[in-house]
């Protein structure tokens, strides 16, 4: 089995994906908010997925040893230095995650939510009690629930293909377009989230993807039980981003009903 088979067994759920309805949903500055309050948690959980690979991939651990797959362990260490302290306009050096919610700010959605989030985490020592007890929508709970589901089979080719196909590239470009229209039409008032996204459209380049395909193809090698495996992770990966997607699609109705 190659990579083919698993980019043509995941096809149709990138297709379904990539022409969901909540890309027309938000119409409105409050649509966004509903938005972005709801994503910001998988914008969470993506660094706890990078992290995994990192230590997978890469040593960090004392005595140190040279890593079997420079290539990946580079791939890797590039996208960790971009996603956790990256260096953006003005010479600041911040998190996705936090660019993220100074956007968040910035439009008014509230981000109280996800910062007691946080803290319950960073001061608990068990982070999935912790996910499980918070209130949150039983969809977003599942939504994280996976993704660690995957890091703690410790596997990395699992863990790479939720990276690879659940998480890079999943938001088209009319995504981008639309952000970009409703922040000219309310004076420029999603500016950084339109950074946000255009930020991660010039790290990714023309790269991320044939490396990323590349490190899948190193980690299963001709092992036909992780490929099998690898087209399985991969395409409910895509799956929990879809039922993610309807589910702050309804949120976004259901907003809109109320007002």
């Amino acid at each position: 089995m190659k990579i083919q088979n698993v980019v043509e067994h995941i096809e149709a759920s990138q297709t379904e994906l990539v022409n969901h309805n909540i890309y027309s949903k938000i119409l409105t500055v409050e649509d966004l908010r509903v938005f972005m309050q709801n994503h910001i948690y998988a914008v969470w959980d993506f660094m706890s997925l990078l992290k995994a690979l990192q230590v997978n991939l890469t040593c960090v651990k004392n005595p140190w040893v040279p890593s079997e797959n420079t290539q990946a362990a580079r791939f890797i260490n590039e996208i960790v230095l971009e996603e956790e302290t990256d260096e953006i306009r003005g010479g600041k050096v911040v998190s996705h995650f936090e660019l993220y919610k100074a956007a968040m700010e910035q439009v008014g959605a509230d981000t109280s939510g996800i910062n007691e989030f946080v803290k319950k985490v960073k001061d608990s020592d068990n982070y999935r009690d912790c996910i499980n007890r918070y209130n949150l929508n039983d969809n977003i709970k599942e939504f994280l629930n996976f993704t660690f589901d995957v890091i703690e089979t410790n596997e990395i080719h699992k863990i790479a293909a939720a990276f690879t196909f659940g998480r890079e590239n999943v938001i088209p470009d009319m995504f981008i377009e639309i952000v970009k229209g409703l922040n000219e039409n309310n004076s420029n008032i999603a500016s950084e989230f339109v950074y946000y996204l255009e930020r991660h459209i010039e790290l990714d380049g023309d790269d991320h993807g044939p490396i990323a395909l590349k490190m899948i193809e190193n980690l299963c090698g001709n092992d036909q039980k992780k490929w099998e495996e690898v087209k399985n992770i991969s395409k409910k990966s895509i799956e929990m981003r879809i039922k993610l997607w309807s589910h702050i699609t309804s949120e976004i109705e259901n907003e809109n009903r109320n007002n």
